[in-house]
């Protein structure tokens, strides 16, 4: 019912993930899971896809689907706008829900809302024919700011409506309406989609990124973390040690790329093969997805090692 991150590329058809097919929903920023278990008691035939940011929700929605039985339900801890290039395939979807997002008030933060032009834009050839996202927020001025947006891609129609009830016995519904807040609905409808196919940015290998080096590897005793940028993301390198009873030598790295932040480890270590130098790739720990990110980190590790009288044999990066 959770995705390991090793099921997260679309070379994985979302039947896979279900166990059956059948119209794909998703609901993006799902809290406490109840609008997510409502649509699954509603729509059995459907297959529900939910992502959430927050570790605490995705907790209690896991232990709500599991003790209401619903087996047509997969969440995803992570951003929405990465399952939908990475999972999703093209005309996959049929509903996207996104109920109360936070709005990022501020306007220097307004490149962190969710509901913008590049988003739609992506979300144009994700959807099917007639596929429709359905926006349900008490907050005016992201509720003016994503209907902008939707139109000035012209891939969409869109109608404001009442919020279907459903949508308004929510937990977040429920304490706006408290407040005599109103409730604002819209329907963003596709009518055709965006030219750029927006492939995935999780690549497939046979293996994971790595490069081969030649020298002798060099004594740890002080290490400065290292900060590698490249487009679309950074890495940091946090520390580097050598393992207990081991030759080689591990980094701690952190990857930040756009929608998408893996924790990994690097290893340099002595190829098992006499005279064929020293492995520098990342370690399966983690299930790690392969990405520009993960490239980069074995090419800021290698380049330190570089730094310090190794030479690069190979490379596959």
């Amino acid at each position: 019912m959770l995705l390991p991150p090793a099921q997260l590329t679309t070379s994985t058809p979302p039947e896979h993930l279900f166990g059956r097919a059948g119209p794909l929903a998703m609901e993006v920023g799902f809290g406490d899971g109840w609008f997510l278990a409502d649509l699954a008691r509603a729509h059995p035939a459907w297959n529900l896809l939910g992502a959430e940011v927050s570790v605490g929700s995705v907790t209690r929605a896991f232990k709500r689907m599991r003790r209401e039985g619903l087996a047509n339900v997969r969440l995803y801890l992570g951003h929405a706008r990465f399952v939908v290039r990475n999972v999703l395939p093209r005309h996959s979807l049929h509903r996207v829900y996104v109920n109360f997002p936070d709005p990022w008030p501020k306007k220097r933060h307004h490149e962190r809302r969710l509901l913008r032009a590049p988003f739609f834009r992506l979300l144009s050839t994700r959807l099917e024919s007639g596929g429709a996202l359905l926006l349900t927020t008490d907050h005016a001025a992201y509720f003016d700011f994503a209907l902008a947006e939707a139109r000035a891609t012209g891939l969409f129609a869109v109608e404001r409506r009442p919020p279907p009830p459903a949508t308004l016995r929510t937990k977040y519904a429920r304490k706006w309406r408290a407040q005599d807040l109103a409730i604002h609905h819209a329907v963003f409808t596709k009518t055709t989609e965006a030219g750029d196919p927006f492939a995935p940015t999780v690549e497939t290998h046979e293996a994971m990124h790595h490069a081969i080096l030649e020298g002798a590897l060099p004594p740890i005793e002080t290490f400065e973390k290292i900060v590698h940028r490249f487009k679309g993301g950074h890495v940091i390198v946090l520390e580097a040690f050598r393992a207990v009873g081991e030759a080689g030598l591990v980094f701690v790295v952190r990857i930040e790329e756009e929608d998408l932040t893996q924790e990994v480890l690097v290893e340099a270590r002595p190829t098992r093969k006499a005279q064929a130098g020293v492995f520098v790739g990342i370690k399966p720990f983690g299930q790690p997805l392969a990405t520009r990110g993960t490239k980069e980190a074995v090419r800021a590790v290698a380049a330190w090692l570089q730094g310090r009288g190794m030479t690069l044999a190979g490379r596959f990066f």
